[in-house]
């Protein structure tokens, strides 16, 4: 499976983003999918996730209510919409999925199988 995330980009502190990741390769639906983001000097975290089948989703503490995460099987994509960005929301994001994921184990790293390669969201103040 390969995965191509894209929108990132400059945006000032209370605007919005829409990022997608396209995978290929593989049977999307599947995949339950995540989004992870890593700020310079940071760690790697966990931001949203969304299951395979029930379409359940997941989200950090830190972007619930603003962050929200969808897919589209038909198109093999997996979104993440962004709103009411804070300068601590910049960092690369980036998009993963698995298929073997549980509901425990939706925020770890670690147990997805295949990453794409992040991009980049700068938020302004």
């Amino acid at each position: 499976v390969q995965l191509q995330a894209s929108g990132g980009g400059l945006v000032q502190a209370g605007g919005s983003l829409r990022l997608s990741c396209v995978a290929s390769g593989g049977t999307f639906s599947t995949y339950s999918a995540g989004w992870f983001r890593q700020a310079p000097g940071k760690e790697r975290e966990f931001v949203a996730a969304i299951k395979r089948g029930s379409g359940a989703t997941y989200y950090a503490d830190s972007v619930k209510g603003r962050f929200t995460i969808s897919r589209d099987n038909a198109k093999n994509t997996v979104h993440l919409q962004m709103n009411n960005l804070k300068r601590e929301d910049t960092a690369v994001y980036y998009c993963a999925t698995g298929s073997r994921l549980i509901t425990s184990t939706m925020s770890r790293a670690g147990a997805y199988d295949y990453w794409g390669q992040g991009t980049l969201v700068t938020v302004s103040s």
